[in-house]
């Protein structure tokens, strides 16, 4: 089995495109979740992998550029018409998450709230 370090594993995610890249990300995030507790159910597992996924980064780039615009006050009519629809998909994003975020704690049988922390999400992201 081959052995990479960190510094090579990073330098060869670097060269990916975006959509690996996010693959890659999910995969790894995955089986950290598993290592940490090795005898996850994989409804659990599923769950995690699309807590953790993030935004895809076109979305998220355009998302903030536009909102930069707006910010500037600068913003045309066709661009805040694609605002709004970013912003109906970063909340549909986000009822999502939340989504299986409550369905994991219900599995769990813990609050929300203790399971924000279990996992390590930050509170400002979900207000308490």
């Amino acid at each position: 089995m081959a052995t990479f370090t960190i510094d090579e594993l990073v330098k060869a995610a670097e060269q990916l495109p975006q959509t690996d890249l996010e693959a890659l990300t999910t995969q790894v995030l995955a089986l950290k979740a598993k290592r940490a507790t090795p005898n996850l159910p994989q409804n659990e597992a599923l769950l995690l992998q699309k807590i953790n996924r993030g935004l895809p980064d076109d979305l998220q780039k355009r998302y903030q550029e536009l909102i930069s615009v707006r910010q500037a006050e600068v913003l045309t009519e066709s661009e805040h018409t694609e605002l709004l629809q970013l912003t109906n998909q970063v909340e549909q994003y986000q009822v999502d998450r939340l989504k299986c975020l409550t369905e994991l704690a219900g599995i769990r049988k813990v609050s929300l709230m203790e399971l924000l922390d279990n996992l390590g999400i930050q509170s400002g992201t979900y207000k308490r």
